[in-house]
């Protein structure tokens, strides 16, 4: 038998274009559910369950004498003179100094020749005869601290600020006897005893040259 006039096409099926609409709006629907929805298995968090962090080693400041800037207040007997040091940060945080510590009043300066301090001056030795040159304010006991007028802080290693040039304006005393082959020349002085100081804080590092002092 001969049909005509009706052509099918094997295993094609044709449907409505509202049809194919909504079937692709609910694979979107699908999609989405699937990439964002919650489910109902809830997970929670482990007792005990942390991280892990780490504190820097702390590493002791150095202070050390230097030449720039120039003093600009000399030393005389019975006279009071600056002194210019260097303080050096090793640590990777800032640390404010507080105080400095001082040997007793009879540990005494060193006469130099030159502002390198290489060269000392016969005549100008640390003794009450020779130099004559003490820190200001120094006591018969070592390691009598003193406040700085103003809280010191030094930038962390490496930053701007560290190290730190200060100038301790009128912390050095020349005694009346001083002899007279200190005149004229350079002082080395007696090595600091420590100081209070502490690491980290919200303190603004100085900038280089600063100036400061401990008045008693």
């Amino acid at each position: 038998m001969v049909t005509r006039g009706l052509h099918v096409k094997a295993g094609s099926t044709r449907r409505p274009l509202s049809w194919k609409i909504a079937g692709a709006a609910l694979g979107t629907v699908l999609a989405g559910t699937a990439a964002y929805g919650a489910t109902l298995w809830v997970v929670g968090l482990s007792s005990n369950s942390s991280g892990q962090g780490r504190s820097g080693a702390v590493s002791d400041l150095t202070i050390t004498a230097i030449a720039t800037p120039t003093p600009s207040n000399l030393l005389y007997p019975h006279g009071e003179g600056d002194v210019v040091v260097q303080i050096t940060n090793p640590n990777h945080f800032p640390v404010t100094i507080t105080k400095v510590k001082l040997p007793e009043e009879t540990a005494y300066g060193t006469g130099y020749t030159n502002s390198s301090l290489t060269t000392t001056e016969t005549g100008c030795g640390p003794s009450l005869t020779g130099s004559d040159v003490t820190w200001h304010y120094s006591t018969a006991t070592t390691g009598s601290a003193h406040v700085l007028q103003t809280p010191l802080t030094v930038a962390a290693s490496g930053q701007s600020g560290d190290p730190l040039t200060v100038t301790f304006t009128d912390d050095a005393y020349m005694g009346t006897t001083a002899s007279t082959r200190c005149e004229g020349i350079y002082f080395k002085m007696p090595a600091f005893t420590g100081v209070t100081a502490y690491g980290g804080g919200s303190g603004t590092p100085a900038s280089s040259p600063a100036t400061d002092k401990w008045t008693s």
